[in-house]
């Protein structure tokens, strides 16, 4: 896979649904796809996307004959699903509980071994180059999570990627997110067991975090949760300590024009994650970055990955 970012709106983190893993796996491939398409160029609605089994095992880790079986399977299924999520309308006030479908027509190829697919258009305007709040992850960080509580929870903590603690989540809000049905674990105690504990337990045996939860009351009764994350040492981005011999202290003054060119460009690079805020829109993030290039210690912190943008240090910028 040539690029494996899946870029999604929080309103679509946030949002209702009810998918099986396999289901879950196969929208995120194409989500991945999406992502690299520039925000200029538009979305193609009428894009066909084919997911093979032998691409789905090697991705999942699964067997290839596995493979076939639980894409045609998801081909029979996929029609029928649908996710709701909450429009806001600001003239006037007022919100409206929207539901969609994911895709709009699909279809399964038994001899070649490939399900074909065309997203809704709902899901369009909440995936790839988002302008407004985004939530963004590598789809191998989660590939190997064989739960859909563990990677719908694991998206919920990416998006607080920037301060790592996710403010308190009403129980009933988080069920609702996790899909469980009002039968299924009506126990806080069950709940806790059979969902959270073990989605937590496979995030961090599996995933770039590590996550811990804060079980919060009302009274004596448990009514939510809040949670902290933290990203495992080997995950981080490599601070490269040499020094360019043209620059001593290892800071390098640049125009506006530059810090704000490269700035958009790492805006959009998936190692520039762990800096975003979740609730900022890329162009935001861009001038916040642009303001940590002033910073000595920021700029030595980044620096790597401005050289990835393009940066370098000689004249070649200086026209800029």
């Amino acid at each position: 896979m040539k690029n494996d970012l899946v870029i999604k709106s929080n309103t679509l983190v946030e949002a209702c649904f009810n998918l099986s893993l396999t289901e879950y796996r196969i929208l995120h491939v194409a989500f991945t796809e999406l992502a690299e398409y520039e925000s200029d160029k538009g979305l193609f609605h009428t894009r066909e996307f084919r997911v093979y089994a032998k691409d789905y095992s090697k991705l999942f880790n699964t067997d290839e004959s596995d493979a076939y079986k639980v894409l045609r399977d998801a081909s029979e299924r996929l029609f029928n699903r649908y996710f709701t999520y909450d429009r806001v309308y600001q003239k006037p006030d007022f919100i409206e509980c929207v539901k969609s479908r994911w895709v709009q027509k699909i279809s399964y190829a038994d001899t070649q071994g490939y399900i074909k697919f065309q997203l809704a258009d709902d899901v369009f305007s909440m995936i790839g180059q988002l302008k407004d709040c985004f939530t963004r992850y590598r789809l191998s960080k989660t590939a190997q999570l064989t739960s859909v509580y563990a990677i719908r929870l694991y998206e919920m903590m990416i998006q607080w990627q920037s301060t790592k603690v996710v403010p308190v989540i009403e129980l009933n809000t988080l069920r609702e997110r996790l899909a469980i049905e009002e039968h299924e674990y009506p126990r806080v105690y069950d709940f806790k067991n059979r969902v959270l504990d073990p989605a937590i337990k496979q995030i961090n045996k599996y995933t770039d975090i590590t996550v811990s939860y804060e079980q919060h009351k009302q009274g004596r009764i448990i009514s939510g949760f809040s949670f902290k994350f933290k990203q495992k040492k080997d995950d981080k981005p490599k601070i490269n300590t040499k020094r360019d011999p043209n620059t001593p202290d290892f800071f390098i003054k640049m125009t506006d024009a530059q810090r704000h060119l490269f700035a958009n460009k790492m805006s959009e690079m998936p190692e520039m994650g762990k800096y975003s805020q979740g609730t900022e829109s890329y162009q935001q993030f861009a001038i916040r970055i642009a303001d940590m290039l002033l910073e000595p210690e920021k700029f030595r912190e980044l620096y790597p990955l401005l050289e990835k943008a393009g940066f370098q240090a000689g004249s070649e910028n200086k026209s800029i």
